[in-house]
């Protein structure tokens, strides 16, 4: 089985039934790691494998600490032994350092976890910010907004989002940028 085939089917066993709209949004989050595969090159089938899987730590059959980035990867590493590479992207996605900081985790998820180059945890950050609850393609300010609302601004989550909008914002500058040089030269990241 491929790397992405493993993922997908893994995904899929773990969230479609008990938290099926997060599997739409890791569907969707996936279907945007596609999307970028021009400017990728070699890593384009790992940002994809990381983005169907980012979210794996809200699982039920594996959610331990509540937070969702340090128990999806400890998962990955511990029971599937998956690609290091993977496993730091899904501990480390979409600022997961400042919500560790806001749940007093911080310490363990740097510990256990090296951060991934920054063109993929940008790459990832870019996917997942771009993509609503639903799986659909949105802005990273109408993401923000959502998570906002959906959380509230005075929760872990809410707090943690607002501090992380201005590294999520330049993470989709960076992106954007790079895929419009990518265009231009058709020279992968």
């Amino acid at each position: 089985m491929g790397l992405t085939e493993w993922a997908y089917s893994l995904s899929e066993s773990l969230l479609s039934e008990p938290l099926p709209r997060r599997w739409a949004h890791s569907l969707g989050v996936a279907e945007r790691a596609r999307s970028l595969r021009p400017a990728l090159g070699g890593d384009a089938e790992l940002l994809e494998a990381a983005a169907v899987l980012h979210d794996i730590g809200y699982a039920p059959a594996i959610a331990v600490t509540g937070f969702h980035p340090l128990d999806g990867a400890r998962f990955l590493r511990d029971e599937e032994e998956a690609d290091d590479r993977i496993v730091r992207l899904v501990a480390h996605h979409s600022c997961a350092l400042l919500e560790a900081e806001e749940r007093g985790l911080r310490q363990d998820l740097e510990g256990e976890f090296e951060l991934e180059s920054p063109g993929l945890v940008d790459a990832l950050i870019y996917c997942d910010m771009t993509t609503t609850p639903d799986g659909t393609q949105t802005t990273p300010t109408e993401r923000l907004e959502e998570i906002v609302n959906r959380y509230g601004p005075a929760t872990i989550v809410g707090r943690f989002i607002q501090r992380a909008a201005p590294e999520i914002h330049a993470a989709a500058r960076r992106v954007e940028s790079r895929l419009a040089q990518v265009s231009v030269t058709d020279q992968p990241m």
